[in-house]
């Protein structure tokens, strides 16, 4: 049965997040004076990753980010100013526009198609928007959800209340939550009792307890599984 309404997250999801996160802290690791660029890339990748679960877990988000680049440089022999990094790289995240190849040809269809589009992301409420914005995908979404203006991060089940509370007719049956991360996008709807999409073009390996109810590689394996008759 088609689906009525699709949760979307944002980040290598829809939008190409790791393009432009890439680019970013390549800025930021020249200008610190790192040369081995590879190596900054994976340091800074793996303290990232730990701060944003902690976050997941229900950490206070601001003096995580800013701790993020301390310690990354800290690891690579170099003292910066985290905070004042942070902030530099807000803005470039700002201004990060790119999008996965066939993420607005999708969002038309399923639009035309008459499914209810919702964003359900985690991430800084003023980037999320300008990246939707200058990517072009604002017009397609009914609502717009962001962790830090709820409140609360996926996985944690209250991160859907506002999305329920607009969406009555919402419901497992009718919805599908699709993201990249099981940790917090799977994990999240399962805590919300909603149907899932493990959207994992990478081909990753599930090393969680718990399975998605569905699993893509492409857009088009996930446009059937939503407008499947």
């Amino acid at each position: 049965m088609a689906k009525q309404y699709a949760i979307f997250d944002l980040d290598d999801t829809l939008l190409d997040f790791t393009r432009g996160e890439a680019e970013s802290i390549t800025k930021l690791l020249k200008q610190c004076g790192i040369t081995d660029i590879q190596h900054g890339l994976e340091t800074y990748t793996r303290v990232n990753l730990q701060v944003w679960q902690q976050i997941e877990q229900g950490a206070a988000r601001e003096p995580l980010l800013e701790q993020r680049f301390t310690q990354a440089f800290n690891k690579l022999g170099v003292t910066v100013n985290g905070a004042a990094l942070e902030q530099q790289y807000s803005q470039m995240l700002d201004h990060n526009y790119y999008t996965l190849q066939g993420a607005p040809q999708l969002l038309r269809q399923l639009q035309q198609a008459g499914v209810h589009l919702i964003v359900g992301t985690n991430g800084v409420k003023s980037t999320q928007l300008s990246r939707l914005a200058g990517a072009g995908l604002t017009p397609y979404f009914e609502q717009v959800v962001i962790s830090e203006d709820v409140g609360y991060a996926k996985p944690d089940e209250r991160f859907f209340t506002p999305i329920f509370s607009q969406h009555p007719a919402l419901t497992k049956a009718n919805t599908l939550m699709i993201g990249d991360r099981l940790q917090s996008d799977i994990l999240g709807a399962r805590h919300a009792d909603l149907d899932n999409v493990w959207f994992n073009p990478h081909h990753r390996a599930n090393q969680e307890g718990y399975q998605p109810t569905y699993e893509v590689d492409d857009f088009d394996g996930l446009k059937q599984l939503l407008l499947a008759e």
